[in-house]
């Protein structure tokens, strides 16, 4: 008791103590923490098994954040929210980028593969956000259908996915400040000799634009949104401006080698372009920030030359059109400053949900009772995107933050497919076994079409991947009873948009290059570790505590005679 008063005064004077970071009895001592570790493998199976409850992550979870986040969001805000994520680096930058190296004016199929992929992912999300409106996002939702480690793995990767966003869009917003002072998009870095290639580009602009964006979002999420708002209308002016002003400077003669890198260029520009898609991932966060939200969240929801950091810019001004390049950089700025925005919000909520369940220390949970606002997560995470957008290169980033954003929305699918079909205590074990099996051949089928993509240029591997991902989706419809109907708002064709939308996914992350699966693997091992030494421990002394509490609840209830 002594310990935790004077854990609460150390708080009022503002200042950290380990009981913010290492509450839980496993690190009590050294000796707790050696016993922790002994009984890592029952631990381990505990949390593989467990799986949290709607109510739980809505109620009971959230009020461990100590003060509640302002609901004072609307779908108007959630809309612009969504706008101003997606047109910003994918639109601006990763255009150039893709259109050179992989697609070429074939592109616009890139980006049509990626929005189809995207529109998939936007229905399971929709039907999670407003049925377990958290802020906790897809974590919140594989907690409930997966359990506590499908959730952590996914955590990690949803962490990484924001902070490398946020840092490709940092990097992009510089090189589009050059060309509006008439510089080269290169000219305002640094170059460190001594630093390994794609990392020795030094950017201080960047972590400048996400000092000054951690301010606005730590101030108000209504004032950000209304913020957000009226840059994304100024920038959507800018792209009906590029559209218009670039037809009228169109020349045919570019599409005469429309697909110069054949039908894996598309897909590889595809796999990189769904980064201009993910905004409303960060929507999903602000359901709890949300005032109607079954009503809300639903309607919220020539290429060899072209310049990889600044590619609208520099081709107006290819083209003759010195003053265009003006207009386009002006807008370009306002977009990505707005996707930086929406970023540090969905990101920060992200933190603060995970740390409220002792995966990541509750110091990060704390939500300011003035403005509403989860300070100390925003802070953090928007001091390691300036870390990283300072280093390293656009083009480590984009690939890497591919990987990431895919593997997360197929497993958003698979969880959903779960939520529909399988309730525990009222599915019986044969149709969970049905279940089971029929979701890991949709995977299984989806990873060998995909891996048979990578490997062959033939044809004969579709024709055993392809009808097995078909009999499993059939399978799953017509023998796999369904457990749960949606409340408010659900996903139509189910099992058949989630299957697609698992299919999909994979089969883009099939186009990513080696060496981004091997800095994902290096991430995913790290979080691995960290989980057995730390976030394990931590949240199963959570749960317990939890688990603990709630009896003696109901013991009181039940005495009361409630």
């Amino acid at each position: 008791m002594m310990q935790i008063e004077m854990g609460e005064a150390v708080r009022r004077r503002g200042c950290c103590s380990k009981q913010d970071f290492l509450p839980e009895e496993s690190f009590a001592s050294l000796g707790s923490y050696g016993r922790a570790l002994r009984e890592t493998p029952a631990r381990l199976r505990d949390r593989l098994l467990s799986r949290s409850l709607d109510s739980t992550e809505l109620h009971e979870v959230k009020a461990r954040s100590q003060h509640e986040m302002k609901r004072t969001l609307n779908w108007w805000d959630l809309i612009w929210f969504g706008i101003g994520a997606v047109i910003g680096a994918g639109i601006f930058v990763l255009t150039g980028l893709e259109a050179r190296d992989d697609a070429g004016p074939a592109v616009v199929l890139s980006y049509v593969v990626s929005g189809v992929s995207a529109l998939l992912s936007v229905f399971c999300y929709t039907e999670f956000a407003v049925e377990i409106p958290s802020a906790g996002g897809s974590f919140a939702y594989l907690r409930v259908e997966l359990g506590d480690f499908v959730a952590f793995i996914a955590a990690g990767n949803i962490i990484l996915e924001y902070v490398i966003g946020g840092a490709a869009v940092a990097r992009s917003w510089t090189s589009y400040c050059a060309t509006l002072f008439n510089h080269k998009p290169t000219d305002f870095l640094i170059k460190a000799h001594g630093l390994a290639e794609g990392y020795n580009e030094l950017d201080p602009l960047a972590v400048g634009v996400c000092a000054a964006i951690c301010v606005l979002a730590v101030l108000s999420t209504k004032g950000s949104s209304i913020f957000n708002s009226i840059a994304s209308v100024i920038h959507i002016v800018v792209i009906i401006f590029i559209i218009v002003a670039g037809l009228s400077k169109a020349d045919l003669k570019n599409y005469s080698d429309f697909a110069p890198y054949g039908a894996r260029g598309v897909f590889q520009a595809s796999a990189v372009l769904f980064f201009a898609y993910i905004g409303f991932d960060a929507v999903s966060t602000m359901a709890e920030e949300t005032k109607n939200r079954p009503r809300d969240i639903p309607i919220g929801l020539p290429y060899k030359d072209i310049d990889e950091n600044a590619p609208f810019s520099v081709a107006f001004q290819a083209v003759g059109w010195n003053w265009a390049k003006y207009i386009v950089a002006a807008g370009a700025l306002k977009g990505m400053t707005t996707v930086l925005l929406v970023s540090a919000v969905g990101q920060a909520r992200y933190l603060t949900h995970i740390a409220r369940t002792h995966m990541m220390p509750p110091w990060f949970a704390h939500v300011n009772e003035r403005t509403g606002t989860p300070v100390n997560a925003t802070v953090s995470m928007l001091l390691a995107t300036a870390v990283i957008a300072f280093f390293t290169k656009l083009e480590i980033l984009s690939n890497l933050l591919s990987i990431s954003t895919l593997f997360i929305f197929m497993v958003v699918a698979v969880a959903l497919l779960v939520r529909r079909y399988y309730v525990s205590g009222t599915t019986t074990a044969t149709d969970r076994n049905k279940l089971v099996a029929c979701i890991l051949l949709i995977i299984g089928s989806s990873i060998g079409t995909s891996a048979y993509w990578g490997l062959s240029e033939g044809w004969i591997g579709y024709a055993v991947t392809v009808p097995i991902w078909l009999l499993a989706t059939v399978a799953l419809r017509v023998f796999v009873p369904h457990a749960r109907n949606p409340k408010l708002w659900g996903v139509p064709l189910v099992p058949w948009l989630p299957s697609a939308s698992i299919a999909i996914n994979i089969f883009l992350l099939g186009s990513i290059d080696k060496d981004s699966f091997i800095r994902f693997g290096m991430w995913t091992g790290f979080l691995l570790v960290y989980y057995v030494l730390l976030g394990l421990h931590a949240s199963y002394d959570a749960a317990k505590e939890f688990g603990e509490r709630s009896k003696a609840q109901q013991v009181k209830r039940i005495e009361e005679g409630i």
